[in-house]
C-alpha cells in the first residue's frame, strides 16, 4: 500500500529542511527522487544522501520557463512523473507598514504562484500515466496570523485554497492534490525566525502539546502516505503536522 517503487517524484526545495525530510521518506519507500532547487551544491549533497537513482535539476520555481523546463527534463531523464511535492518557499519578516511591493511579490511568487506553475506543468504527464499525487506545503500560517509575516500568511492560506481548486478540477483524472501544514519544524528557515523573533523558541515549546520542535524526519511519513495508493480517496485536504499546535485553537 505504501510502495513507491517505479514512481518518480519531483520535490521542489528538496535539498534541505522539510523538502529533504519528505524526499528521504519518498526515497525510502522506493521512489526515484528529483531534487529541484537553485543551490546546486546543496542539491548535490542531498542527492548523495538520498542515494539510489536520485538526481538534481536546477529550477527557479517562480519562473514559468524554468518550471516547464524542470518537468521536461524530468520526463527526458526519468520517463515519467508521478509525484510532485511543492515545498520551495521563502519569507521576509517585517511588520506590514514596512513591506515594499517588491517584498510582497517575492514572497507570493515563491510560495504560491510557483505551486500553480508546477502543478499546471505536471498535469499532462500525470494524466498520461493514469494519475498522480501532488503535495503542496502550506503552514500553520495557513490557519493563524502573526504580525511579522504579512505576505507569508496570505501566501500559505492561498496554498490551501489552490489545493482545493486543483483537487476538484483533477479528481476525475485520478490526480489527488493535498496540502500539508507543518508546525514549527527545526530548519534553517525557522532558525532564522528564532534569531529575529524574541521569545519564539520558548513560546513554541509552551504551546506545542508534544513539547518539542518538529524535525525534518517527522515529515517523511505524511509524504509517503499522500504519495502512495493508501491515499487514493484522499484529496483536497490540509493535514497539520505540528505536534498538536493547531489543536489548541
Amino acid at each position: 500500500m505504501f510502495d513507491l517503487k517505479g514512481k518518480v517524484a519531483v520535490v521542489t526545495g528538496g535539498n534541505g529542511g522539510i523538502g529533504l525530510g519528505m524526499a528521504q521518506g519518498l526515497a525510502a519507500a522506493g521512489a526515484r527522487v528529483v531534487v529541484a532547487a537553485r543551490n546546486q551544491t546543496k542539491s548535490a549533497a542531498a542527492v548523495r544522501q538520498l542515494g539510489g537513482q536520485a538526481l538534481a535539476i536546477a529550477v527557479d520555481v517562480a519562473d514559468e520557463t524554468s518550471v516547464n523546463a524542470l518537468v521536461r527534463s524530468t520526463l527526458d531523464q526519468c520517463g515519467r512523473l508521478d509525484i510532485l511535492v511543492n515545498n520551495a518557499g521563502t519569507n521576509i519578516r517585517k511588520v506590514p507598514q514596512e513591506y515594499t511591493l517588491a517584498d510582497w511579490h517575492h514572497v507570493l511568487d515563491t510560495n504560491l504562484t510557483s505551486i500553480f506553475l508546477a502543478c499546471r506543468a505536471a498535469y499532462a504527464p500525470m494524466k498520461v500515466v493514469g494519475g498522480g499525487k501532488i503535495i503542496n506545503i502550506g503552514s500553520m500560517m495557513s490557519i493563524f496570523g502573526v504580525p511579522f509575516s504579512p505576505a507569508y500568511g496570505p501566501s500559505k492560506g492561498g496554498v490551501v485554497q489552490l489545493t482545493k481548486s486543483l483537487a476538484t478540477a483533477w479528481a476525475r483524472d485520478n490526480i489527488q492534490v493535498n496540502a500539508v501544514l507543518p508546525g514549527w519544524i527545526d530548519t534553517d528557515l525557522t532558525r532564522g525566525a528564532r534569531r529575529q523573533v524574541e521569545g519564539l523558541h520558548e513560546n513554541v515549546l509552551r504551546r506545542t502539546p508534544a513539547g518539542r520542535w518538529g524535525t525534518i524526519e517527522d515529515m517523511a511519513g505524511v509524504a509517503v502516505f499522500l504519495a502512495s495508493p493508501a491515499s487514493d480517496f484522499v484529496t483536497g485536504t490540509a493535514i497539520p503536522v505540528d505536534g498538536g499546535y493547531s489543536v489548541l485553537g
